[in-house]
Protein backbone atom coordinates (compact mmCIF):
# COMPACT_ATOMS: atom_id res chain seq x y z
CA UNK A 1 0.00 0.00 0.00
CA UNK A 2 1.18 3.51 -0.83
CA UNK A 3 2.23 5.41 2.30
CA UNK A 4 1.92 9.17 2.65
CA UNK A 5 5.23 10.56 3.92
CA UNK A 6 4.60 14.32 3.71
CA UNK A 7 1.62 16.65 3.82
CA UNK A 8 2.67 19.61 1.67
CA UNK A 9 -0.40 21.85 1.88
CA UNK A 10 -4.16 21.84 1.63
CA UNK A 11 -5.87 22.74 -1.60
CA UNK A 12 -8.03 25.86 -1.65
CA UNK A 13 -10.12 24.45 -4.49
CA UNK A 14 -12.99 22.01 -4.40
CA UNK A 15 -15.66 21.45 -1.77
CA UNK A 16 -13.60 18.82 0.02
CA UNK A 17 -10.34 20.81 -0.23
CA UNK A 18 -8.11 17.75 -0.62
CA UNK A 19 -4.64 17.63 0.88
CA UNK A 20 -1.62 17.79 -1.38
CA UNK A 21 0.76 15.08 -0.19
CA UNK A 22 3.87 13.20 -1.17
CA UNK A 23 3.87 9.42 -1.23
CA UNK A 24 6.71 7.05 -0.50
CA UNK A 25 7.03 6.68 -4.28
CA UNK A 26 8.02 10.40 -4.37
CA UNK A 27 4.92 11.27 -6.44
CA UNK A 28 2.49 14.01 -5.40
CA UNK A 29 -1.15 13.16 -4.71
CA UNK A 30 -4.41 14.88 -3.95
CA UNK A 31 -5.58 13.09 -0.82
CA UNK A 32 -9.04 12.90 0.74
CA UNK A 33 -9.40 11.67 4.30
CA UNK A 34 -11.85 11.77 7.17
CA UNK A 35 -13.10 15.30 6.50
CA UNK A 36 -14.36 14.23 3.08
CA UNK A 37 -16.71 11.74 4.73
CA UNK A 38 -16.57 7.98 4.54
CA UNK A 39 -19.48 7.70 2.15
CA UNK A 40 -17.62 10.04 -0.20
CA UNK A 41 -14.49 7.89 0.01
CA UNK A 42 -16.51 4.80 -0.83
CA UNK A 43 -18.05 6.55 -3.84
CA UNK A 44 -14.66 7.78 -5.02
CA UNK A 45 -13.26 4.26 -4.88
CA UNK A 46 -16.19 2.45 -6.50
CA UNK A 47 -16.62 4.98 -9.30
CA UNK A 48 -12.88 5.37 -9.80
CA UNK A 49 -12.54 1.61 -10.29
CA UNK A 50 -15.44 1.59 -12.77
CA UNK A 51 -13.95 4.59 -14.62
CA UNK A 52 -10.58 2.89 -14.79
CA UNK A 53 -12.17 -0.21 -16.30
CA UNK A 54 -13.87 2.06 -18.84
CA UNK A 55 -10.46 3.56 -19.61
CA UNK A 56 -11.66 7.08 -18.92
CA UNK A 57 -8.77 9.57 -18.61
CA UNK A 58 -8.67 9.64 -14.81
CA UNK A 59 -5.46 10.18 -12.83
CA UNK A 60 -3.87 7.11 -11.26
CA UNK A 61 -5.40 6.56 -7.83
CA UNK A 62 -5.18 4.15 -4.95
CA UNK A 63 -5.96 3.64 -1.31
CA UNK A 64 -3.03 5.08 0.62
CA UNK A 65 -2.06 4.98 4.29
CA UNK A 66 -1.39 8.02 6.48
CA UNK A 67 0.76 7.03 9.49
CA UNK A 68 -0.27 8.47 12.88
CA UNK A 69 3.06 10.29 13.30
CA UNK A 70 2.13 12.69 10.49
CA UNK A 71 -0.66 14.06 12.69
CA UNK A 72 1.91 15.96 14.78
CA UNK A 73 2.61 18.44 11.97
CA UNK A 74 1.78 22.17 11.96
CA UNK A 75 -1.76 23.13 13.04
CA UNK A 76 -2.04 25.35 9.99
CA UNK A 77 -2.29 22.21 7.85
CA UNK A 78 -5.56 21.18 9.54
CA UNK A 79 -4.30 17.62 9.77
CA UNK A 80 -7.20 16.49 11.92
CA UNK A 81 -9.34 16.84 8.78
CA UNK A 82 -7.03 14.41 7.01
CA UNK A 83 -6.73 11.84 9.78
CA UNK A 84 -4.52 8.80 9.93
CA UNK A 85 -5.29 5.44 8.36
CA UNK A 86 -6.53 4.62 4.85
CA UNK A 87 -7.25 7.56 2.53
CA UNK A 88 -8.12 8.10 -1.12
CA UNK A 89 -5.10 9.33 -3.08
CA UNK A 90 -5.25 10.59 -6.67
CA UNK A 91 -1.97 11.35 -8.43
CA UNK A 92 -1.56 15.00 -9.34
CA UNK A 93 -1.77 15.79 -13.03
CA UNK A 94 -1.07 19.13 -14.57
CA UNK A 95 -3.93 21.01 -16.15
CA UNK A 96 -6.43 23.81 -15.76
CA UNK A 97 -10.13 23.61 -15.00
CA UNK A 98 -12.07 22.90 -18.18
CA UNK A 99 -13.56 26.08 -19.60
CA UNK A 100 -16.58 26.34 -21.84
CA UNK A 101 -14.24 27.19 -24.71
CA UNK A 102 -11.98 24.18 -24.06
CA UNK A 103 -15.00 21.92 -23.75
CA UNK A 104 -15.83 22.56 -27.39
CA UNK A 105 -12.51 20.98 -28.43
CA UNK A 106 -13.11 17.67 -26.63
CA UNK A 107 -13.68 14.87 -29.19
CA UNK A 108 -17.36 13.81 -29.44
CA UNK A 109 -16.61 10.19 -28.48
CA UNK A 110 -14.92 11.30 -25.25
CA UNK A 111 -17.84 13.62 -24.49
CA UNK A 112 -20.22 10.71 -24.97
CA UNK A 113 -18.15 8.42 -22.74
CA UNK A 114 -18.08 10.94 -19.89
CA UNK A 115 -21.76 11.82 -20.25
CA UNK A 116 -22.95 8.22 -20.27
CA UNK A 117 -20.59 7.27 -17.44
CA UNK A 118 -21.89 10.09 -15.24
CA UNK A 119 -25.49 9.17 -16.03
CA UNK A 120 -24.73 5.54 -15.21
CA UNK A 121 -23.18 6.30 -11.81
CA UNK A 122 -25.67 9.13 -11.17
CA UNK A 123 -23.04 11.83 -10.79
CA UNK A 124 -24.81 15.18 -10.95
CA UNK A 125 -21.68 17.17 -10.15
CA UNK A 126 -20.28 17.90 -13.59
CA UNK A 127 -22.08 21.02 -14.71
CA UNK A 128 -20.92 23.70 -17.13
CA UNK A 129 -22.64 26.08 -19.51
CA UNK A 130 -21.56 29.22 -21.32
CA UNK A 131 -22.50 31.06 -18.11
CA UNK A 132 -20.22 29.00 -15.86
CA UNK A 133 -20.48 25.94 -13.64
CA UNK A 134 -18.46 23.29 -11.87
CA UNK A 135 -17.30 20.63 -14.37
CA UNK A 136 -14.86 18.73 -12.13
CA UNK A 137 -12.81 18.21 -15.26
CA UNK A 138 -9.36 19.48 -16.16
CA UNK A 139 -7.81 20.16 -19.52
CA UNK A 140 -4.16 19.34 -20.12
CA UNK A 141 -3.29 21.76 -22.95
CA UNK A 142 0.09 20.22 -23.80
CA UNK A 143 -1.36 16.75 -24.28
CA UNK A 144 -4.72 18.12 -25.49
CA UNK A 145 -6.31 15.68 -23.08
CA UNK A 146 -9.23 15.67 -20.70
CA UNK A 147 -8.60 14.79 -17.04
CA UNK A 148 -11.64 13.34 -15.21
CA UNK A 149 -11.78 13.79 -11.42
CA UNK A 150 -14.14 13.76 -8.44
CA UNK A 151 -16.87 11.15 -8.01
CA UNK A 152 -17.47 11.80 -4.31
CA UNK A 153 -21.16 12.71 -4.68
CA UNK A 154 -22.02 9.99 -7.20
CA UNK A 155 -24.33 7.01 -6.67
CA UNK A 156 -27.08 9.52 -5.91
CA UNK A 157 -30.61 8.21 -6.41
CA UNK A 158 -31.98 11.78 -6.52
CA UNK A 159 -30.26 12.36 -9.88
CA UNK A 160 -32.89 12.00 -12.61
CA UNK A 161 -32.95 12.64 -16.32
CA UNK A 162 -34.92 15.81 -15.64
CA UNK A 163 -32.13 17.39 -13.60
CA UNK A 164 -29.08 15.62 -15.04
CA UNK A 165 -29.27 16.49 -18.72
CA UNK A 166 -30.06 20.18 -18.27
CA UNK A 167 -26.56 21.44 -17.55
CA UNK A 168 -24.14 18.54 -17.73
CA UNK A 169 -21.07 19.85 -19.53
CA UNK A 170 -21.59 17.37 -22.40
CA UNK A 171 -25.40 17.24 -22.45
CA UNK A 172 -25.38 18.08 -26.17
CA UNK A 173 -24.30 14.48 -26.80
CA UNK A 174 -27.35 12.89 -25.15
CA UNK A 175 -29.18 11.98 -28.35
CA UNK A 176 -26.02 10.51 -29.87
CA UNK A 177 -25.71 8.21 -26.87
CA UNK A 178 -29.28 6.95 -26.49
CA UNK A 179 -30.79 7.12 -29.98
CA UNK A 180 -28.27 4.89 -31.76
CA UNK A 181 -28.96 1.23 -30.98
CA UNK A 182 -25.43 0.15 -31.87
CA UNK A 183 -23.99 2.73 -29.48
CA UNK A 184 -26.39 1.66 -26.75
CA UNK A 185 -25.42 -1.98 -27.21
CA UNK A 186 -21.72 -1.15 -26.92
CA UNK A 187 -22.23 0.91 -23.76
CA UNK A 188 -24.36 -1.88 -22.29
CA UNK A 189 -21.55 -4.33 -22.96
CA UNK A 190 -19.04 -2.04 -21.27
CA UNK A 191 -21.24 -1.53 -18.21
CA UNK A 192 -21.83 -5.25 -17.87
CA UNK A 193 -18.09 -5.92 -18.10
CA UNK A 194 -17.34 -3.32 -15.43
CA UNK A 195 -20.03 -4.59 -13.06
CA UNK A 196 -18.56 -8.08 -13.34
CA UNK A 197 -15.84 -6.66 -11.05
CA UNK A 198 -18.30 -5.45 -8.42
CA UNK A 199 -17.42 -8.04 -5.79
CA UNK A 200 -13.69 -7.42 -6.15
CA UNK A 201 -14.19 -3.65 -5.93
CA UNK A 202 -16.31 -3.90 -2.80
CA UNK A 203 -13.96 -6.36 -1.10
CA UNK A 204 -11.04 -3.96 -1.61
CA UNK A 205 -12.71 -1.17 0.42
CA UNK A 206 -11.05 -0.80 3.85
CA UNK A 207 -13.08 -1.70 6.91
CA UNK A 208 -12.22 1.72 8.35
CA UNK A 209 -14.37 3.35 5.65
CA UNK A 210 -17.33 1.11 6.37
CA UNK A 211 -17.82 2.22 9.97
CA UNK A 212 -18.14 5.53 11.77
CA UNK A 213 -16.38 4.31 14.92
CA UNK A 214 -13.06 2.63 15.60
CA UNK A 215 -14.84 -0.31 17.26
CA UNK A 216 -16.63 -0.91 13.94
CA UNK A 217 -20.06 -1.17 15.50
CA UNK A 218 -21.75 1.78 13.76
CA UNK A 219 -21.86 1.26 9.97
CA UNK A 220 -21.66 4.14 7.51
CA UNK A 221 -24.97 5.12 5.93
CA UNK A 222 -24.24 3.48 2.60
CA UNK A 223 -26.78 1.03 1.20
CA UNK A 224 -24.69 -1.50 -0.70
CA UNK A 225 -27.70 -3.30 -2.20
CA UNK A 226 -29.25 -0.03 -3.35
CA UNK A 227 -25.93 1.04 -4.90
CA UNK A 228 -25.73 -2.22 -6.83
CA UNK A 229 -29.32 -1.83 -8.01
CA UNK A 230 -28.63 1.73 -9.15
CA UNK A 231 -25.52 0.67 -11.05
CA UNK A 232 -27.34 -2.15 -12.84
CA UNK A 233 -30.32 0.01 -13.82
CA UNK A 234 -28.93 0.19 -17.36
CA UNK A 235 -30.56 -3.20 -17.92
CA UNK A 236 -33.95 -1.41 -17.89
CA UNK A 237 -35.37 0.56 -20.79
CA UNK A 238 -36.10 3.38 -18.35
CA UNK A 239 -32.36 4.04 -18.10
CA UNK A 240 -32.31 5.00 -21.77
CA UNK A 241 -35.57 6.96 -21.73
CA UNK A 242 -33.98 10.39 -21.49
CA UNK A 243 -36.54 13.18 -21.48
Amino acid sequence: MLEIVEVIERSTQGKTRPFICRGDDDAVYFVKGCDAGKRSLICEWICGCLARHWQLPIPDFEIAYVPPQLMSGPKTLELSDLGSGPVFASKRRRGTELSWHSAQTVPPKMKQDVLLFDWWIKNGDRTLTAHGGNPNLFWAPDAQELVVIDHNVAIDATVTSDNFFIDHVFCDQASAVVDDLVTRAEYTRRMNAAMARWDAIIESIPDEWRYLDTEQLDPVAFDWSAAYALLTAFESNDFWAIR
